[in-house]
């Protein structure tokens, strides 16, 4: 990270380290309570110190800017009295993460009012790492443990991340508001701020954490006996097997994913997940809690799925309370609401994870394994999130195919009408005449299979047809179908567009 930050403790970021350093059993529990507590107040105290900065453009040593400070339980000149051990609070780029808060239209009271003004929630940790996640009690904010090479990546990643962020704010990516290291009774933890995926407020169904690879992707028997478990891909493709969209929101969501696949990839990162809720929206809804019902809508710009997906708008539309932000999708007949956004960028192709991969891939096969270099990792991820996750409705295809076909046997039925009376020596030349009396055209037939379609098709500038043409009734500028020679050949029970096609050449 910064040459200002002083050597840790806890190498893991969350006090649990190795065997030779870790802390004993019962010392957990107070470390966790103490962790929460000192995140919030150390939040609160460099949050307002910050207020009186002036607000100027972001530099790029900003960036790499670390502050830090003491905080004694008795209190200081500089820093509020608290019943916690005493403890140091490093904030990184704090300038920089000012800057992503106003971009995310979060204003200074909001963030401090949802990062202190009720205790963290602490939540379950599905995945392999040793991770905390703490949640805010208004739903707005996930703070999560991070490991020193995971804040080192992101503090190296800010510049980046900055740029991709001016120019586009909608994006799955996570959401940065915050880094912090607290440094307490012995123990190091590095947290960041980031913005909450699956809402609370709204019961999820299924939760998956999807990376588009096979090898032991799939629940463990432990976490499939939690009340609420994290499936995994070959979960996904047993229970699931697909998610139905419409048109314009499937275009919308894959260009949203493909945006920011390419840019994980530039920054040499894989290993990331796609973390996935579903509510059924059939089901009997959830009953809110009280803090919920008086809830205002969000405060984070950008930060609801539906919002991520709408592109670059001038203005973000208002989220319904009713569906909070969630993208409207269709599995079989049950309509489902979808929250979903991209996590764990902060693990980058090293060393550590080429030989990883390099292992892995002598064992079992190298394409199904998860590690993979950044370019075959995004191009994996976006296949399978296009092809066998999200999936496009085609509603007017079978409609239109079906009007098609009407539109062909009417075409036929009317015209042998129209020409059965018609039997003498001169039948073509009655038949090409009858034909210069039939109203409308065949293109128009799909919306109007009740009238008599035209079918004399105009070639302009075809001289050969207007020399070989000695039928008076005939006009020199087309050439006319013989339906009786035509249409007997095709199938009356079923006639395709390619058929249908060589019939009118």
């Amino acid at each position: 990270m910064s040459t200002t930050t002083t050597t840790t403790v806890r190498p893991d970021g969350a006090g649990r380290g190795s065997k030779a350093t870790k802390a004993p059993k019962d010392h957990k529990k107070p470390t966790a309570a103490a962790l929460k507590g000192a995140i919030q107040l150390g939040i609160g105290y460099t949050v307002g110190n910050l207020s009186s900065k002036p607000d100027r453009d972001v530099l790029m040593q900003d960036f790499s800017v670390v502050e830090s400070v003491f905080l004694p339980s008795e209190g200081s000149n500089l820093t509020p009295a608290h019943h916690y051990p005493d403890f140091r609070l490093k904030t990184y780029a704090p300038l920089a993460f000012r800057y992503f808060r106003e971009l995310f239209g979060i204003k200074p009271d909001d963030y401090l009012y949802s990062m202190c003004n009720e205790p963290l929630i602490e939540l379950s940790n599905p995945g392999a790492s040793s991770s905390w996640f703490y949640l805010t009690s208004d739903d707005e904010f996930i703070i999560k443990t991070v490991q020193h090479k995971e804040a080192e990546f992101l503090q190296k990643l800010l510049p980046g991340y900055y740029m991709n962020l001016n120019q586009n704010p909608r994006t799955l990516l996570p959401k940065f508001y915050g880094l912090y290291c607290i440094q307490c009774s012995g123990v190091t933890v590095r947290v960041v701020v980031m913005n909450n995926v699956l809402p609370r407020a709204m019961k999820m169904h299924y939760k998956y954490d999807l990376k588009g690879s096979s090898h032991k992707r799939r629940a463990t028997r432990k976490e499939r006996s939690k009340s609420s478990p994290t499936f995994k891909d070959l979960d996904f493709q047993e229970m699931h097997k697909g998610l139905n969209f419409d048109p314009d929101t499937y275009g919308a969501l894959m260009k949203t994913l493909q945006r920011d696949c390419r840019v994980l990839e530039s920054f040499k990162i894989m290993d990331y997940s796609l973390l996935l809720g579903i509510h059924v929206s059939d089901r009997k809804p959830l009953v809110r809690e009280n803090r919920y019902d008086s809830r205002k809508g969000q405060k984070v710009l950008y930060s609801t799925a539906l919002e991520s997906i709408q592109g670059n708008a001038k203005a973000p539309e208002p989220v319904d309370d009713d569906t909070l932000g969630g993208i409207p999708a269709k599995h079989k007949e049950e309509n489902l609401l979808l929250f979903l956004g991209i996590i764990d960028i902060l693990q980058s192709y090293r060393l550590i994870k080429k030989m990883e991969h390099s292992w892995k891939a002598l064992v079992h096969d190298g394409d199904t394994v998860s590690v993979h270099r950044p370019s075959f990792y995004a191009d994996r991820f976006l296949k399978f999130m296009g092809s066998t996750v999200f999936k496009k409705i085609h509603p007017l295809r079978g409609a239109s195919s079906r009007r098609k076909r009407t539109s062909f046997h009417a075409l036929k039925s009317a015209s042998q009408e129209v020409l059965s009376p018609l039997k003498d020596d001169k039948m073509e030349e009655k038949k090409a005449q009858s034909m210069d009396h039939l109203d409308g055209n065949f293109y128009s037939s799909s919306k109007q299979p009740d009238l008599l379609p035209r079918v004399s098709f105009e070639t302009k500038g075809n001289n050969e047809d207007q020399d070989n043409s000695s039928s008076e009734g005939r006009r020199a500028s087309s050439s006319t179908i013989a339906l009786d020679d035509a249409l007997p050949a095709a199938s009356s029970s079923s006639v395709s567009d390619s058929e249908l096609g060589v019939y009118l050449v």
